[in-house]
């Protein structure tokens, strides 16, 4: 069996934590996983100042630490940013992007550019925030996170995210997700209420049709072994 790389990528509020479950399954099936906690968003990291391109240093300089090749990227949700432009810097050593519930960036855009409808909400949560941050309420994981999941796991998720960068949010991407010259794929979960659009969207920006797994948006704590073989199917 060939084993494989994959460096698995925070989505938005969320550190190395929420892709446990689904590290140990592909370790478990003969492979090297790699969890990362991007800057600003671990325990007690201060949120202020950090950009996007810091996201994206981050990878970059821990793939290149770690002297990574044929590495598989495993995006979650806004992790589709930092991962599409580490992958655009290490062409040489990524070989394939997997987005999962995934932000597809468009050319020149940003997180809030896909997502007018709350726009005006994550704008005005940046510039009340003394440090330029937005921090999830309860609410928010109950009603779009994991809804119908049972509480005492919405309010541990709850707890154990941090303040996300507010420039993580409105900071653009030059590049182009068709050009990326790394094969590509998209794995959405069945009952998602968090994206801004049907996974599907995402998905064509990358020329691919989405695969599903069941569970809601971070169905990767909810569903760890159907995450894990769809990414090995990948």
């Amino acid at each position: 069996m060939q084993t494989s790389t994959y460096v698995l990528i925070p989505g938005a509020w969320q550190g190395a934590w929420s892709w446990l479950p689904v590290a140990k399954r592909l370790r478990a099936a003969g492979h090297r996983a790699i969890t990362l906690t991007l800057p600003g968003l671990g325990d007690g990291d201060d949120p202020s100042g950090l950009v996007l391109k810091d996201a994206i240093g981050h990878v970059v300089n821990e793939v290149r630490r770690r002297d990574l090749d044929n590495v598989t990227l495993v995006a979650h949700s806004w992790g589709g940013y930092p991962a599409t432009g580490a992958a655009h810097l290490l062409a040489t050593r990524v070989s394939k992007v997997v987005y999962f519930n995934g932000l597809v960036p468009a050319v020149g855009g940003s997180v809030i550019d896909d997502d007018p409808d709350r726009r005006e909400l994550t704008l005005r949560l940046i510039g009340e925030s003394p440090v330029g941050a937005v921090t999830p309420a309860l609410e928010f994981v109950e009603r779009m996170l994991m809804q119908g999941v049972a509480p005492a796991l919405q309010r541990m998720v709850a707890e154990l995210m941090t303040p996300q960068p507010g420039r993580y949010f409105l900071d653009t991407l030059d590049v182009d997700v068709a050009t990326l010259g790394v094969d590509t794929a998209y794995i959405a979960s069945d009952r998602d209420h968090a994206l801004p659009f049907p996974a599907a969207g995402f998905a064509a920006r990358l020329g691919v049709a989405p695969e599903f797994v069941p569970g809601t948006h971070v169905s990767m704590l909810t569903h760890p072994d159907e995450v894990a073989k769809a990414i090995l199917a990948t």
